[in-house]
Formats: C-alpha cells, structure tokens, sequence
C-alpha cells in the first residue's frame, strides 16, 4: 500500500520503517567518499543488520564486520561475502567456524591471538590476521562509548606490543569515535601515528574502526578525504578500512507508535505509548539522549503548555519514560507519535522484556509503496524464552 510519510496516517500499530530513498543517499555518498580516498568502507552489524535490505546494500559496498559468530554467518551466508570479524575475546567452542565465515580476524589481545591465531589459520589458510591496538586517546565524551578510557577492555596499547610483529600479522585495528566528526578523525590520527606507526612498515592494512559520522549534514567529508589522502601518502603500502554503522542508516527512518492512554499524576501529564523506550529504543535511556519527535518539541522540564506530555512507555519498568514534548494540539488515543532517526542501534538492540509487542519492521520503497519486512507475534517471544 502507499503511505503518507509526512504523518503515516493509516498506520495504527507500532512499525520501524526505513525509507530506501534516504537509504540510498547514504549509500551513495559514502561509495563515493571510498572512492575519492580510495579506500574500503564496511557495514557494521552491530548498528544496522536488516539482511533483506542488503541486496541494496551491495550495489555500494563488498564487505561487512562482524563482532560474533552470528554476525560471521550473516555476512558470508546472506550478504554472500566473508566478514572483516572482531570480537573482545573468541571462544573454544567458536573460533573454528568464525574462522570459516571471516576473510580477516582481529585480536583483541596477545594472549588471544597466540590461543587462536594457528588455529582459524588451520581452518582458513587464507584468513588475514590483525590486533586491535590502543592509542589511549579518544575524544567521546560518554564513558559508555569510549573504548580508550582508562582501564578499557579493548586493545593492545604500544607499550604491551613486541618490536617485531609475528610475521602472520597483517593489519592493525583502531577503533576511537563515536558519532564523530573529520575533524576529530584528523586529530585522533595524530596519536595513532605518533603510537604506532613505527610498526607501519610490517602491516599491510589498517582498520580504522566506526564512528566517523560521514553522513551527518555538519559532517566534513572534503576534510575526511583530504586527511585519508595523506596518510596514503605518508604510507602508501597500507590499505585503509572504515566501519561504520550508523552513518549508513543515519536519519534513514521513524519509529511511529501510537498514544494508548494518557494519565496524569503531580500535574505532569505522561502520554503511554505502545512502544517502550528500554525495549525498543534502548539507547534513548544508555546514552542517554532525546530522541526527535515529530511535530513537537522537546522541553527540559514540565512546560505550562497544557499540551506538554512526557513520552512513557508500554513497559512495568518504572524508569521506561522520557522527559517533556511539547506539540501543538491535545494528544489524542490512537493518535501517532513519530520517533525521528530510529533505525540505527535500534532494531539490533531491541529485547522482548515483559512479552512486549515488537514493533513491525517495514520498508517505503522509490515508488512510494510500503512492505512489511517482519512482523512478530506470540511464537517469536516463546522461541526466544525457549
């Protein structure tokens, strides 16, 4: 059916829905900046994984990451390609088929890579080998999201590196931004290179990890090329990777909920929502941050609006609410409330906590045509308690 996606009026159940044409911008502007800076640009699973949406992913890109075995299995047995893997610590009971499914393996530390790196070889003799390298510098302000805190789980810092690299190592892996712009890129380079680029001439490839934002409209990506240019001319023999993940599905689609009821306690009216915000928007509550709601604004506290609501959710967790909105109308029952930019770390984070309705996953197509790409129901909850 078509839809209005100015208000999705017609929709009256809780939906993710991607729309393929901003899909495609992305896409397209990230193609492009690989290949003014020659360089490669991953997908990242651990932002955005809708497998039936990849056959409009590989007309821009040849290869995704992987964090795990699952992850592993969906890159080389659905995006069709083997997957540029990194997991904190591998497993007896995994390595070998992870092994199968990666063209690269990254170790989180020397230990690791000595536990394992003979044995995915065995089972891959064509598997690139990598360490993921600290540079104990990273300019994310949410402890949550910083991987070079002190103290972090992830990462071999230079001092802890031997002088000479075993020869089976490839590549390094840095990963230090979250949601970043090029300018941090460029000063972040500046502490990579000053750490590690001593070791520079024993690798053949860096990984420099997600983060870069290049889809933002405040993002610089004439600086990010223009820096990616130059360190391949400082060190022409190394292939430089990114991973992103949400720059691919950045401001790609909405959430639309409805208003199931509204009550009013303490003068602070609250609108419940048949979606919640630890479920299926869980990010909202990590990071934390305020979502964009269309048609409203946000508010820091309780306006004297009298059409300024706090979002709850459909959850028995007390904390499942946020903040203030105000719209320009009273809310109504079954009214829709649109939640901007809800297709990165969303779908992949979502849990089934209290047996709630998972919200459908649907796509707008060019021709302005929606299809629902997944709809849950009662078997999924019980198959996932099984």
């Amino acid at each position: 059916m078509n839809i209005d996606i100015t208000d999705f009026s017609g929709i009256n159940e809780p939906i993710y829905i991607l729309e393929e044409k901003k899909l495609r911008n992305n896409l397209k502007l990230i193609s492009n900046v690989a290949k003014d800076a020659d360089v490669e640009i991953i997908l990242a699973f651990k932002s955005y994984a809708l497998w039936k949406t990849f056959p409009i992913f590989k007309e821009y890109i040849s290869a995704t990451t992987a964090s795990s075995l699952s992850e592993a299995k969906l890159s080389y047995e659905v995006f069709g390609n083997k997957a540029h893997t990194f997991s904190p610590a591998y497993t007896d009971y995994e390595i070998d088929d992870i092994a199968r499914c990666s063209s690269h393996l990254q170790f989180n530390s020397m230990t690791q890579y000595e536990r394992y790196h003979e044995r995915a070889r065995s089972v891959n003799e064509n598997i690139s080998v990598g360490l993921r390298v600290n540079p104990e510098y990273s300019e994310v302000d949410t402890l949550l999201y910083n991987p070079c805190a002190p103290g972090t789980r992830f990462g071999i810092s230079a001092e802890k590196l031997p002088e000479h690299l075993p020869t089976d190592i490839d590549g390094f892996h840095c990963h230090c931004h979250c949601e970043s712009g090029a300018d941090v890129f460029e000063r972040t380079l500046v502490h990579i290179e000053k750490k590690f680029s001593k070791w520079f001439p024993q690798i053949k490839w860096i990984n420099f990890g997600g983060g870069h934002l290049m889809t933002r409209d405040d993002y610089d990506t004439v600086l990010l090329v223009k820096t990616l240019k130059e360190f391949h001319e400082r060190y022409p023999w190394l292939k430089i990777i990114l991973e992103p993940g949400s720059a691919f599905a950045w401001q790609t689609g909405e959430l639309v909920s409805q208003v199931v009821d509204i009550v009013e306690d303490h003068d602070i009216k609250t609108a419940i929502l048949d979606v919640s915000f630890t479920c299926h928007m869980p990010d909202c509550l990590e990071m934390p941050y305020f979502p964009v709601v269309r048609f409203a604004k946000h508010c820091d506290e309780n306006a004297s609006s009298p059409f300024t609501y706090r979002l709850g959710g459909n959850s028995c967790l007390s904390g499942d609410f946020m903040s203030y909105w105000k719209f320009d109308h009273e809310l109504q029952i079954g009214e829709n409330v649109i939640f901007e930019d809800m297709l990165h770390y969303t779908t992949v984070k979502t849990n089934t906590f209290n047996g709630i309705t998972h919200p459908s996953i649907g796509i707008v197509h060019l021709d302005g045509t929606l299809e629902i790409l997944r709809k849950y129901d009662y078997e999924d909850y019980k198959n996932r308690m099984d």
